[in-house]
């Protein structure tokens, strides 16, 4: 006796077919009927679900100057653009590797660096306040020539 489930359907049909007179038009049908009994009886098997295992433990993947991703276990300033090539958003790489909220997608020099330049160039400030620092540098270099 097979243990598939096809296998068992043509047992069950053939030993009813053999021992019972049934019109062969009705025989698909009838296949149709066991086939669907037994599937209803066998439980679906879930797949397997493996462990996933970071190529680095979440504790050594965040690192003053970089990150280390937990899909390839390669070195990145951002994460961003390196998960959306793997079509991951960040929340879904927390989820995916069970990480805190809080986890960073930004190493903590490289954000320090463009926090600096951004204030160095006055970006992200109004327009208003733009407008009167420049005033003030241009005023502070005609008075100096």
């Amino acid at each position: 006796m097979t243990d598939s489930v096809v296998g068992l359907t043509a047992e069950i049909v053939a030993a009813y077919v053999s021992n019972n007179s049934l019109p062969a038009g009705q025989v698909p049908e009838f296949i149709a009927d066991v086939h669907s009994a037994l599937t209803a009886l066998v439980p679906p098997v879930a797949p397997k679900t493996r462990k996933l295992v970071p190529p680095v433990s979440r504790k050594k993947s965040v690192y003053h100057d970089y990150l280390i991703s937990l899909e390839d276990g390669k070195k990145y300033k951002t994460l961003k653009r390196h998960l959306g090539s793997r079509g991951l958003t960040p929340q879904q790489y927390r989820e995916k590797w069970d990480l805190p909220e809080d986890y960073p997608m930004v190493a903590a020099s490289y954000s320090s660096r463009r926090s600096e330049l951004a204030t160095q160039f006055d970006l992200g400030s109004k327009p208003a306040n733009v407008r009167r620092r420049l005033q003030t540098r241009a005023a502070k270099r005609s008075s100096k020539g």
